[in-house]
Order: structure tokens, then C-alpha cells, then sequence
């Protein structure tokens, strides 16, 4: 089999917006990166949702006046709705009751794709009240091969919960996707993820990596990452093993090559991380702090003054990635003569393995 490995360039005329309609879940996994004091705890009801999906679906946004006047951004706004893909994200999604119903709008809308990221328990008889001709991914979130893997960190019985919700939704004909995060806590057992793959169905299969923000962040999240040789040693190979069972993996790009330009999704990328107080925020590595670019006021999306995280944006130093630097400086390594061993890539940029 051909095995195609390729690093996905951000795209021109195209936007991503990641919603969280809530905060709220069933769950505590000990990598959650929501945090109720930044992101407000409120339940959006469906007329706010569809406000807001036409507002950030249809805007034209002044990058320009985000960036400053010295700064001119590399990104294309999209020309029309049917370049904006949207998904749906809490907390836990399902657990609103109104997520058919902005499923069903944002298509309404035109959007180019919808996608659910869930944890599995799939609240409200979603299975039931959307069709796969509605939405475009499912996405599902598995944190181990097994329950004695997953379930410590995701909570008991949830390998169950999922696997078989999992299973569901691919007999209906759902598009299902599964999600690893990945962890000193489990990153030993991702060789283990790929029968596991092919025998539930799923078609797309994402590796993330641990983010030390919201419960992490507080509770000594940092001995939870994965370093450089463990994340190279297992990740790549696992992704073209999983392949090869004609299943697309993407994963992030995490370390730069020495001849790579870095290229910061803030500058070059159309992606707004919306929450339900209202914020929007253009790098999810700055959700833990009030310098969203962005805010939503009554029917506007209004740019906040500065300084707010798009200032950083344009910032170039030899470690890659400035907010790593500055919010997460143990993710970079140095050699004796305080050069960083390697640069960080922006957190947005991935890998795909096809």
C-alpha cells in the first residue's frame, strides 16, 4: 500500500470555526483544557446559536486592524459561506439540547462542513435526532486501547460508554472519527490503538497532544506531556501502521525540521475559538487568559484593544512558536550554548498520513 505522509498547509478562502456551546460535561478528564472562570459556564440557547453562526459564518473580519498597521496578514478571508467549516465542541456537546437544531442551521447556512467532537455519551438522543446526512464528522474521544488504559483518565466505564456508542453511530452510517490525546500516561499504549481502529469503523483517526490549559494547567499538567524523543519514537510510525489499514491519521507537527519555515496560524489561518461568554479567541494556546482578539457584543464581533494575543502573533524568535515560549517555555529545549534544540511549530499546523 502507498503510504502518503504530508504537512497540511493552512488554507486560503477558508475558515474554521470551533464552537463550544457550553462548558458543562459529565466528565473530569485530567487533560480538560476548559476553564469555567475564562470561558463562563453559561448553556447557549438556540437562538443565541444561530446569531452567532450567522455572525462568525458571514463576517468579514479586519484582520488588518486586529494585526496593526505594520502588519499585513497573509490570509485570504472567505468569499462565502461554503468556504466555513464548523465544529461543535463543550464541554460535552450533546449535553445541549439544542445541538441538532445548530447542526441543521449551520448547514442551512452552507457551511462547507459540520463536525461534532463528543466523548461518547451522546446526550439527548443526538443518534436519534440527526442523520448523517446532517453531519459531515463524528467525532469520539478515546484515551486508550482498553479500559484499564483509558477509564483513569477519563473516568470509569467510559471505554465502554464510547466503544459502544462508537459502534452505533458506524452502523448508521455515521462518518466517526476518534480522538487520542496523548500522554505520559498513555502514550506507551498507542501501537495498541490500531486493531482497535480498524475493528470499530472509524475512518479518521487524531492524535493530539496534551495541552496545559484549564484543569492541567492547574493541576501539574506539564508531567503529562509526551517529550520530543517519546512523542518521535512512537507517533509517526504509529500513524503509518494505522494507515495502512486505509485509515487517514492526522496529528500535529509539534517540532519543526531545521529547513522549515515557521508559519504562525494567526498570520496565515482563518480559525476562531468561541465560547459562551462570548470570546473569541484566534490561538487556542491563550484560553487560559483574558487576551482573546475578539468578543461578541450584542450583534457584532467586536476586536478587544490591545493588548490581546493577536499582538504576539507577528513576534519572530529562534524557539518558533512565541506563545509557546512565553506560556509553555518546558516544551523547549536548549543546547549549551542556549540555542533551542529544535523549534516549536505552531500548535494549528498538522501532519497527515494517507
Amino acid at each position: 500500500m502507498d503510504i502518503r505522509k504530508r504537512t497540511v498547509e493552512f488554507k486560503p478562502y477558508s475558515r474554521n470555526i470551533f464552537f463550544h456551546i457550553l462548558t458543562q460535561c459529565n466528565l473530569k478528564c485530567i487533560h480538560c483544557y476548559i476553564n469555567p472562570d475564562q470561558h463562563g459556564t453559561a448553556v447557549l440557547d438556540k437562538e443565541t446559536i444561530f446569531r452567532w453562526l450567522r455572525l462568525l459564518v458571514e463576517s468579514e473580519i479586519d484582520l488588518k486592524g486586529l494585526l496593526g498597521p505594520h502588519v499585513a496578514p497573509k490570509v485570504n478571508i472567505p468569499k462565502s459561506p461554503g468556504e466555513t467549516n464548523v465544529i461543535f465542541l463543550g464541554g460535552e456537546p450533546t449535553m445541549n439540547p439544542h445541538l441538532p437544531e445548530a447542526i441543521k442551521e449551520a448547514k442551512r447556512l452552507g457551511c462547507r462542513s459540520v463536525t461534532v467532537d463528543s466523548n461518547g455519551y451522546l446526550f439527548h438522543d443526538f443518534l436519534k435526532r440527526v442523520s448523517p446526512g446532517d453531519l459531515d464528522f463524528l467525532s469520539f474521544s478515546l484515551d486508550g486501547s482498553t479500559p484499564e488504559v483509558n477509564d483513569p483518565i477519563r473516568g470509569e466505564g467510559v471505554y465502554e460508554v464510547c466503544t459502544n456508542n462508537l459502534r452505533l453511530a458506524v452502523r448508521k452510517g455515521f462518518n466517526a472519527s476518534l480522538i487520542f490525546t496523548a500522554s505520559r500516561k498513555n502514550i506507551h499504549d498507542l501501537p495498541n490503538m490500531v486493531p482497535l481502529l480498524e475493528d470499530l469503523g472509524v475512518k479518521h483517526f487524531f492524535i493530539q497532544v496534551i495541552g496545559i490549559r484549564g484543569r492541567s494547567a492547574k493541576e501539574g499538567g506539564s508531567d503529562l506531556q509526551v517529550d520530543m524523543d517519546q512523542w518521535n519514537q512512537i507517533v509517526p510510525a504509529v500513524a503509518e501502521a494505522v494507515a495502512r489499514k486505509g485509515i487517514k491519521v492526522t496529528y500535529p507537527k509539534v517540532y519543526l525540521d531545521d529547513k522549515e519555515n515557521f508559519a504562525c496560524a494567526g498570520l496565515v489561518a482563518d480559525n476562531y475559538f468561541v465560547f459562551p461568554n462570548g470570546r473569541v479567541y484566534r490561538c487556542p494556546l491563550c484560553e487560559d487568559y483574558p487576551i482573546h482578539s475578539l468578543e461578541i457584543s450584542g450583534d457584532s464581533l467586536v476586536p478587544r484593544p490591545p493588548i490581546r494575543e493577536s499582538d504576539l502573533f507577528p513576534l519572530e524568535i529562534p524557539e518558533g512558536c512565541v506563545l509557546n515560549k512565553i506560556l509553555h517555555p518546558g516544551n523547549i529545549e536548549y543546547d549549551e550554548h542556549g540555542r533551542p534544540k529544535s523549534r516549536i511549530a505552531c500548535c494549528m499546523l498538522k501532519e497527515e498520513v494517507a
